[in-house]
């Protein structure tokens, strides 16, 4: 099995994961960057022509591994695999940035739903004509955008 190092640290406002976002779309305006080691600085060319990214990233303030968690759009108790959830078995989360520029190794965005400090594990750009599904299927979520949008973080996943 390969070992999976950070690649850089992502920076947000939020300092505790209380009262956090709990996806993208909870923080449209909200601003952050990410600071990209040096040794890979060079693989960030051309990423500035992306108006959006993936970040995958350790959910490195998780601390257990549970194969059931209440999601916080809905109060029955899921399959982990089947939220998004930090208490999975590797700890890995992903998000959907706005990329709003790049200066050397730090890379400016917005939308961003992240604790400060957190460390990235890999870059990827959104692109839609592999990445967007139409017609897909959100299984048990049938929370509304507004309702996405207004809700936080609680300490359920701590």
């Amino acid at each position: 099995m390969h070992n999976i190092n950070p690649i850089g640290i992502i920076h947000s406002p939020y300092k505790s994961i209380e009262d956090m976002p709990i996806q993208p779309k909870g923080a449209p305006e909200v601003a952050g960057h990410v600071i990209v080691d040096e040794k890979y600085s060079d693989g960030l060319q051309d990423i500035d022509s992306f108006s959006h990214i993936y970040l995958l990233y350790s959910f490195h303030k998780a601390t257990r591994t549970e194969t059931h968690v209440t999601p916080f759009m809905d109060n029955q108790t899921r399959g982990v695999f089947a939220t998004r959830s930090p208490l999975r078995p590797n700890h890995i989360g992903i998000s959907i940035v706005n990329l709003t520029r790049v200066k050397g190794n730090k890379i400016f965005i917005k939308g961003i739903d992240i604790l400060d400090g957190t460390p990235l594990l890999d870059i990827k750009p959104y692109i839609e004509k592999f990445d967007a599904v139409h017609n897909s299927v959100s299984g048990w979520l049938q929370a509304s955008d507004k309702e996405i949008r207004k809700k936080r973080s609680d300490k359920r996943f701590q």
